[in-house]
């Protein structure tokens, strides 16, 4: 379907994406939230994705402005191009040995990857409560010309209006974990 999004939508809204859906609690709020935006959401693993799409089926409402695919991130610039206005990256797995670094969604392979999917501006919103992931995306994002903004440490005693939770979040914010958030904006 790359370069043909708009069409599956049937209208020329922008798309955002989520990728490492989970369950998709977060990616279906969100479109339920802002119908004139597009979703889709990605996920690698089909136990997770099955969840999901289960969870949909299961919902009264139908909803128009959501899609679900089930991939590996790194195959992105396959399936959509200069398509997307914003990326989601909530709980993604931090890969914590040094070796799997260019595995990290905020790795420079990663940041060149979604720049050919970019449709212009482009935007990074991260969550997790892995601190060293946090401070690699920090760095990563900023040498690959990224501007932050609304960087928190504690996501839930700063928190971003109209912030939706995600199954992780609401998990560990129970537990006392602080939540690490950023937005990434580069022209």
């Amino acid at each position: 379907q790359k370069g043909n999004w708009k069409n599956i939508f049937d209208n020329n809204n922008d798309i955002h994406i989520e990728i490492g859906m989970g369950k998709g609690n977060f990616i279906t709020q969100m479109a339920i939230n802002n119908p004139n935006i597009n979703y889709v959401g990605i996920e690698m693993y089909d136990s997770v994705i099955v969840t999901a799409v289960k969870n949909l089926a299961e919902r009264e409402e139908k909803i128009h402005n959501l899609k679900l695919i089930r991939m590996d991130a790194t195959d992105i610039e396959e399936v959509f191009e200069k398509e997307i206005s914003r990326i989601y990256l909530n709980f993604s797995d931090p890969w914590p040995k040094a070796k799997h670094a260019k595995r990290r969604l905020t790795s420079k392979e990663f940041l060149t990857r979604y720049d050919n999917i970019f449709k212009s501006n482009k935007v990074i919103i991260q969550k997790t409560d892995n601190n060293d992931l946090f401070e690699f995306s920090m760095e990563s994002l900023i040498e690959h010309g990224y501007v932050l903004k609304n960087v928190t440490r504690d996501l839930y005693n700063n928190m971003i209006e109209g912030n939706v939770a995600t199954e992780y979040e609401t998990k560990f914010s129970q537990q006392g974990i602080k939540i690490n958030r950023l937005e990434a904006y580069k022209d």
